[in-house]
């Protein structure tokens, strides 16, 4: 079967502006971002080799803004550390916040395995690091060794290519989630100056407010930006580091996908304004598109990319510089501070990561398992070794000459270690026969189900074997173009992977499409005479005719009894088949079309043939390890 045409295959009909996955999104941006923070580091190298003194007087500049009679006047590193950061945490908190809200910790059992690996991976380095400093002043700075950088965790994961599934990424990302609210703490806690408490009171009042406005649903975003400005200038004053208000903003802000109603509504506001577009309508349109995407979606789309690209490059511009030199380096292998940092990111993490891992799946009798397999997690702990932007925060407020041109050898070191050890560790993995690689890398646990109505055999309507190892769900409009595109794509699926079974569930958008309606019942139509599929394509194929005159002459191309498929058509015969359809899209957080599910899992993002050839292996390997555990006998529960 040729291969369809390569379009880009990613919309939907009354959705989202994005189609994407917000997580799918998240992980694009980072790992690409990490060659930016790749270039920005050697930048900082070779400029404070370069010209030293140049590099140190250049951040030590002093910029001052003053409003008033109110003066703010830091260094231009502290106005990155402190100030731009600010904006990094928040589009962490924004994250966290997803994956709570919508992702892989809306099941709140499967946060205890990712928690206790992201303390444990947190604990276990900075004992490492006390091991080598204890009894010193230099062990004031075990913070250094504490986290992972989320940039460079999956910028390496991503070089290592397919071969790592996809809950890997995910938990590498939750970990990191984890381990960086928790060094903000320490932060906070211990590296902050002593503190002011009236300014800290003022601070946490205005936090208030911001829960305040959220509850009363404003919705201006000026408002919670100077409340959150306020907030950093009374953290700033009070000794406390600011960047804590970026993670809190983040956190306050709620995801939630688009519904239908919301959606609907965007849609009579879109169609009054093109009969009378006045300035009124227009405001009222803005407001209504606004009310339908989550603030959290919004706001990671507009500011994830400064992030990724500005804010965390120029901290590695403003942080990573260190005169290189043979003394350096002589000092370094022997120094407790390169030591304790480097062996607790190279060691330390995984260890901490791996066992908190173990010891959770063996306490829980697994009944809690990591998201992928245990070769996939040995070699997410191995990553996680690469420790930077939250590491050269602290190490900064930590150590000061030696000391911290040692620990950010140390850091920068172990970052090279990381890559290595986890190329090692995957090239060790792919060598294992298939059975034992794909049960290394999948595991045991089981994914979340996000299709509320199993497949059902002797109701659906299915293509392909009645039971195989994958299913795709497609909730479809006959009038939606976006579906017509996504046809050719299931056809070559179909023919592609011969044990998989495709079912179509009806979702017409009667808001937008005129004819859905009576096209999803015309097809029922022709099911009650044996004929459904044959009408779908045929559907599919001439989605500008779907009047009543052309679905009889589709009936009669078909050879259906026509008369009595127009009565059934005219009597709505197939109604209440389409009204349960609707129904189960609802209770599935379905909103658009199309929308796919593999194997019960929403399948976010393209749904070209790459895409969703991916899924269904990914699939089919779940499946595989499924019935492997099964022969073998039941896991310990």
């Amino acid at each position: 079967m040729p291969t369809p045409p390569p379009v880009e295959l990613c919309g939907q009909t009354e959705s989202r502006w994005d189609a994407r996955s917000p997580l799918r999104a998240f992980l694009r941006t980072e790992t690409g971002s990490s060659a930016f923070l790749l270039a920005a580091a050697a930048t900082a190298l070779i400029w404070a080799n370069a010209d030293p003194s140049g590099y140190d007087s250049f951040w030590h500049t002093h910029l001052l803004f003053q409003i008033g009679s109110s003066t703010v006047s830091l260094p231009l590193r502290e106005w990155v550390n402190s100030g731009l950061m600010t904006l990094f945490f928040f589009v962490l908190g924004l994250e966290a916040r997803r994956e709570f809200d919508l992702g892989e910790l809306r099941e709140l059992r499967r946060l205890a395995l990712p928690l206790a690996a992201g303390v444990c991976g947190m604990a276990v380095p900075v004992c490492v690091f006390l091991a080598f400093n204890a009894g010193q002043p230099s062990a004031h700075g075990w913070g250094t060794a504490m986290s992972t950088d989320t940039a460079f965790a999956l910028g390496v994961l991503a070089v290592l290519g397919r071969r790592m599934p996809q809950g890997l990424r995910v938990f590498i990302l939750v970990i990191s989630v984890v381990d960086d609210f928790l060094a903000l703490g320490a932060i906070a806690v211990a590296y902050s100056a002593r503190i002011a408490w009236t300014p800290l009171f003022v601070a946490l009042a205005l936090l208030c407010v911001v829960l305040v406005a959220r509850s009363l649903k404003v919705r201006r975003g000026l408002v919670y930006a100077l409340l959150a400005a306020g907030a950093w200038l009374a953290l700033l004053e009070s000794g406390v580091d600011p960047v804590v208000v970026g993670l809190a903003m983040g956190l306050l802000t709620y995801a939630g996908p688009a519904s239908r109603s919301d959606l609907e509504h965007a849609s009579g506001l879109f169609r009054l304004f093109r009969e009378q577009p006045t300035p009124e309508l227009e405001r009222s349109l803005r407001e209504g598109i606004a009310s339908a995407l989550s603030p959290n979606e919004r706001l990671q789309r507009l500011y994830h990319p400064w992030s990724s690209y500005v804010v965390v490059p120029l901290f590695a511009v403003a942080n990573a510089g260190i005169p290189v030199s043979a003394a350096l380096l002589s000092h370094a292998v022997a120094s407790p501070v390169t030591l304790g940092v480097f062996f607790g990111f190279v060691l330390g993490k995984p260890v901490g990561i791996v066992g908190a891992a173990a010891a959770v799946t063996w306490l829980t009798r697994g009944r809690v398992q990591p998201p992928a397999g245990w070769g996939a997690v040995v070699v997410g702990g191995a990553l996680s070794g690469a420790g930077f932007t939250v590491s050269l925060l602290i190490a900064a407020r930590a150590f000061h000459g030696a000391e911290l041109e040692e620990a950010k050898v140390g850091v920068l070191g172990a970052i090279v270690a990381s890559f290595v050890l986890s190329w090692a560790l995957t090239g060790a993995i792919g060598r294992l026969p298939r059975r034992a690689r794909l049960r290394a890398l999948v595991g045991r646990a089981e994914g979340i189900v996000d299709l509320a109505v199993p497949v059902d055999p002797d109701r659906d309507h299915i293509r392909g074997p009645r039971s195989g190892p994958v299913t795709v769900v497609e909730y479809g409009d006959y009038e939606c173009t976006y579906c017509g595109r996504a046809e050719p794509v299931i056809r070559h699926l179909l023919g592609s992977f011969a044990d998989v079974r495709y079912v179509w569930r009806h979702l017409p958008l009667t808001d937008v499409h005129e004819h859905a309606q009576l096209a999803a019942e015309a097809a029922e139509a022709a099911a009650l005479q044996e004929g459904y599929w044959p009408m779908h394509d045929l559907l599919l194929t001439h989605q500008g005719s779907l009047q009543l005159a052309d679905l009889r002459r589709y009936a009669e191309e078909i050879g259906l009894d026509t008369e009595r498929f127009e009565q059934d058509v005219r009597a709505r015969a197939g109604a209440a088949r389409v009204a349960e359809d609707v129904e189960s899209a609802d209770i599935s957080g379905v909103a658009g079309t199309p929308t796919f599910f593999v194997n019960g899992l929403r399948h976010h993002g393209a749904y070209d043939v790459g895409s969703l050839s991916a899924a269904v292996r990914a699939a089919r390997q779940r499946a595989q390890v499924g019935e492997w555990r099964a022969e073998t006998g039941p896991s310990r529960r």
